[in-house]
């Protein structure tokens, strides 16, 4: 065993001395030492009730004949750092969790890590270090929140995030406003739709690094708690078979991963998270691979925020297993953390409605529910959610109005100062430039608040799982590595086809190269972590990792 490296040999007994004083016994000394990351913390509403799920996944180790041993991991709010400039600290946190479990992974030389996390970029980071260890291990996800509820309509985040658009428009009360995010959000649990937080745990599950089921059900059901218990005799016996992430994280189950994302219409956040955890696990992933499996898997769950349905929806339809016995002919098959393939779990499960969840001869659209655009405005590429645009924006062209930054940009639709038909450009948001690729929640919920049909934003910054309508992101090169988008001006018509996959800048090269003269990039005084991160980040057609 690994772990008997600081246990076995008399050599160690200074090590066995302090494990002693955990209350290690004689016994437990040869068996398997087993690590549970654990993003518990009382700041995030998706991880308040992760002690209770670490307790369970203890006791199923130890029912297995394993050692645990629990240790933290830092966890970001999306939704309490949008819209100021914490949100700049949200992506940068992800390479912070796999650093992390990485460095307690190798001092403590565990035989195996069990990782209990929620929310947008810990499930990534997690990932992430499960495959640069390569030890045995195996995600716990925390599960969504319930719906909230008023006046007879279910409730998420961006039904309160949307309101401040209405307030600012004059058709809605701040009162009003008041009261609805009073109902909005019931307790523990990621946000209720199908935003960054529940699409990774959705990504998790299909790549076979979760157990089965475990993404959709909610933060507060019972199979929840149980599902914790069985993750930890799970790792235990990974352990003992020598099931490492690498055997598990390969091409063809991210590719899985992928065909699930676009049959559920997930967030645009996926594309980075995935090229991250491809990275780390040395496999050949690109931008390519979202295309093409777009063309072939269709968007069959209408989910929140394109359409009407929460996770907790999901989950009373048959959860992520009846999502891949919808997909079962297109699936690689894969081996899993269950310890059958992933083709066997979606054979096994059937679907209770097919309302939510439709077959493929008749999808909410034939696309997959991704994009990846490319053309002289991104030609690196640049990510859209095509699930959530409206069919009659998905050709679009229109004059650019040009923000550098997201503070600009909101103070200008908040004093509506934006028209139908424009294209908000939003640059100096990207990896480099932001720092830290910042999410857009905030002035795309305003626009629609206010009630905008044809206004198209464009960033190399990125835009929330919660985001809706004609959102363009990750656009690469970003502005601040010297990408096309630094040198777009206001009036410029910029030109968007989600059927051709194409983005364009209607500026001729001549123009572009007299631009170019002389040009440096606006930077920003940066010190600590961002400072750090903004020198050593990739572009966001490379997952955004830290080189």
């Amino acid at each position: 065993m690994r772990s008997d490296e600081i246990k076995a040999h008399f050599s160690r007994a200074p090590n066995r001395a302090l494990l002693r004083s955990l209350g290690v016994t004689d016994r437990e000394m040869d068996l398997p030492f087993i690590g549970i990351a654990n993003a518990y913390n009382t700041i995030v509403p998706g991880h308040t009730h992760l002690r209770q799920l670490g307790e369970k996944v203890k006791e199923g180790i130890a029912a297995a004949g394993g050692v645990p041993f629990e240790f933290g991991t830092i966890g970001i709010c999306d939704g309490i750092a949008m819209g100021h400039e914490g949100m700049r600290s949200s992506l940068p946190s992800r390479e912070n969790i796999a650093d992390s479990i990485e460095l307690m992974v190798d001092a403590h030389r565990f035989d195996g890590i069990a990782c209990v996390g929620t929310c947008d970029k810990i499930v990534p980071g997690m990932l992430m270090a499960a495959a640069r260890c390569n030890i045995p291990a195996i995600v716990l996800t925390g599960g969504a929140m319930l719906s909230g509820y008023q006046g007879g309509k279910d409730l998420s985040l961006i039904d309160i995030f949307e309101g401040v658009g209405r307030v600012a428009a004059g058709t809605m009360s701040e009162d009003a406003l008041c009261d609805l995010e009073r109902c909005a959000m019931p307790g523990c649990g990621s946000c209720q739709g199908l935003y960054t937080a529940n699409t990774m745990a959705c990504m998790t599950e299909a790549m076979g690094m979760s157990l089965s089921g475990c993404a959709a059900i909610p933060a507060v059901d019972a199979a929840k708690i149980r599902i914790a218990r069985e993750t930890g005799e799970a790792i235990v016996r990974l352990v003992k078979d020598g099931t490492t992430p690498r055997s598990i994280i390969t091409r063809e189950s991210l590719h899985n991963a992928i065909r699930v994302d676009m049959a559920l219409g997930g967030s645009t956040n996926t594309v980075l998270h995935l090229m991250a955890i491809a990275r780390e696990a040395d496999v050949p992933l690109s931008l390519e691979d979202f295309n093409a499996i777009a063309d072939q898997v269709p968007h069959i769950c209408f989910m929140q925020p394109s359409g009407p349905h929460s996770m907790q929806a999901l989950y009373r339809a048959g959860g992520i297993p009846a999502v891949l016995n919808r997909l079962l002919k297109h699936l690689d098959d894969t081996p899993t953390v269950d310890g059958t393939t992933i083709r066997q779990i979606a054979a096994a499960a059937r679907v209770h409605d097919e309302t939510i969840i439709q077959s493929t001869d008749h999808p909410v659209s034939d696309a997959g529910g991704l994009k990846i655009l490319k053309g002289s405005l991104a030609p690196d590429g640049a990510v859209v959610k095509c699930a959530a645009v409206p069919k009659d924006v998905w050709r679009h062209a229109g004059p650019a109005r040009v923000f550098d930054g997201e503070p600009s940009a909101m103070r200008a639709i908040l004093a509506r100062e934006i028209r139908e038909g424009d294209v908000l450009v939003l640059r100096y948001e990207g990896p480099r430039g932001g720092p830290g690729m910042p999410e857009m929640l905030s002035p795309t919920s305003a626009l629609n608040g206010f009630g905008y049909k044809r206004v198209v934003l464009v960033t190399d910054g990125r835009f929330s799982g919660g985001t809706r309508g004609p959102c363009i992101g990750h656009v690469a090169p970003e502005a601040a590595a010297g990408g096309p988008i630094a040198f777009v001006r206001n009036g410029d018509i910029i030109e968007v086809d989600l059927y051709a996959k194409s983005i364009d800048l209607r500026v001729d090269a001549q123009e572009i190269a007299q631009r170019k003269k002389g040009w440096k990039p606006i930077t920003k005084p940066l010190k600590g972590v961002l400072d750090r991160y903004a020198r050593t980040v990739e572009q966001a057609n490379l997952g955004a990792v830290q080189r």
